[in-house]
């Protein structure tokens, strides 16, 4: 291909177009604000995002004004550092506020939605209290086509029997939209490692490991944050999806590091 239109008629070829630039989604549990040590670090979480240059940002643990972190909306905060648009999917009631999880986006958010993940019977926790999970949905309005997130926060006990019912419920929320035709990205922390159940019930639905098809160099582990020893956050993608790379950010801004995908648009 030639350019026109050249001084004195010496024209010199045109490279290529540059490729456009990747997707960059984040998956993130920011532990309430708070790093490992309890002390809070809600501008450390943002400025982990915008060094990342995320595009699409999967936020688990999040408060929105409740009593143990000042009663701060953490997600209106974090999209003011970052100057990401966000949503908050509260997961459950707690301290006068809302306790669950979020997503941010560089795009519009046009619809969203947050459906519950019940478990029979209820998982107990310390002192006897459950903590209901949920998944939220959300719709971005991003260039060229819109993309479907759907972010969870599975129960972290040590069997899988609490998870398989909740990741049953979110992979019917995901087939839901694939069988639509939209371009769905699934994804959280899933409090499982990739050998048990809970995992392969994702990837025997059709589901892509990120990490594994993006070449994620390592072993991915991202918990806890100072020497990290299991793998329990991931991105899975749908079939057809295209990548560049994977890898798990080093910080200590959360007791989790973040994974990092680079998806192409």
């Amino acid at each position: 291909v030639l350019a026109v239109g050249c001084a004195g008629g010496a024209c010199a070829p045109r490279g290529a177009p540059a490729a456009a630039p990747p997707l960059r989604v984040l998956v993130y549990n920011i532990h309430a604000g708070m790093d490992a040590a309890q002390v809070p670090s809600l501008d450390r979480v943002a400025a982990v995002i915008r060094d990342a240059g995320a595009d699409v940002v999967l936020l688990q643990e999040v408060d929105s004004v409740v009593q143990r972190t000042g009663r701060v909306d953490q997600v209106a905060v974090l999209g003011s550092l970052t100057g990401l648009h966000g949503v908050f999917g509260r997961s459950l009631d707690f301290q006068g506020g809302g306790y669950g999880i979020a997503v941010l986006s560089r795009w519009p958010i046009v619809a969203g939605s947050v459906v519950r993940l019940p478990v029979f019977p209820p998982q107990e926790r310390a002192g006897g209290s459950h903590e209901p999970r949920s998944a939220l949905w959300v719709e971005v309005a991003a260039p060229g086509a819109h993309l479907h997130v759907i972010n969870t926060h599975l129960d972290p006990s040590g069997a899988d029997s609490a998870r398989l019912q909740e990741i049953g419920e979110v992979l019917r929320l995901a087939e839901d939209r694939r069988r639509a035709g939209d371009r769905v990205l699934l994804g959280g922390d899933l409090n499982s490692t990739p050998e048990s159940e809970t995992q392969h019930r994702v990837r025997d639905a059709g589901w892509q490991d990120a990490w594994a098809v993006c070449g994620g160099a390592g072993d991915g582990f991202s918990y806890p944050d100072g020497v990290p020893r299991k793998r329990i956050d991931y991105l899975y993608l749908g079939a057809g999806e295209r990548c560049r790379g994977a890898q798990v950010i080093e910080s200590h801004a959360s007791d989790h590091r973040p994974l990092l995908v680079l998806l192409e648009r």
